[in-house]
């Protein structure tokens, strides 16, 4: 008993002139190649004429003529030096995000930050002394309170549709807050 077929299959090797199903994703023939029959006005890759199966599946990699291979992972330079791995953008922001959320010591540097309350405490008063634990108190509040500015600023950011955060969102923040910069 014969197989009836199906509008959009692929026929047996014997017959010619049926078209195969359309691709729903993954890499498709570059264009500007020729070669291989596609879609109408699609070129296919250099290299492959003739080759039946699937594209882009194994045994077509490192095949006389595709381009792309330089880059690949695991490959090398000109002078055997490995190149390091390349992240995504915002893969790197959130593992830091992440680490920092974690930990409870503090980020800003202690000397540059004393550095600048006693240069602020010098416009108001000239001969002033700090106990060392006042400046860990100053330094405490000060990044309690421009984490949670930052925040608002993201929460401001994403009420807009955005994921990056603003200079406007900073100044809306800011106001609501009620707070004077």
């Amino acid at each position: 008993m014969a197989r009836t077929k199906h509008a959009g299959q692929k026929g047996t090797k014997g017959q010619k002139g049926q078209k195969g199903r359309k691709s729903t994703g993954g890499k498709g023939p570059k264009k500007g190649q020729k070669g291989q029959k596609g879609r109408k006005g699609q070129k296919g890759r250099k290299g492959q004429k003739g080759q039946k199966g699937r594209k882009g599946t194994k045994g077509t990699k490192g095949t006389k003529g595709t381009k792309g291979t330089k880059g690949t992972k695991g490959a090398k330079g000109e002078k055997g030096t490995k190149r390091p791995r390349r992240y995504r953008p915002g893969t790197v922001a959130l593992r830091e995000i992440k680490k920092y959320q974690k930990s409870t010591e503090l980020l800003l540097r202690k000397l540059p930050f004393q550095r600048l309350v006693r240069d602020i405490a010098q416009e108001y008063k000239g001969d002033l002394r700090f106990q060392s634990a006042a400046i860990a108190a100053l330094q405490e509040a000060t990044e309690a309170y421009v984490v949670g500015v930052l925040e608002d600023t993201n929460l401001c950011a994403i009420h807009a549709k955005r994921v990056t955060i603003m200079d406007r969102d900073l100044s809306l923040a800011v106001k609501i807050r009620g707070d004077k910069l």
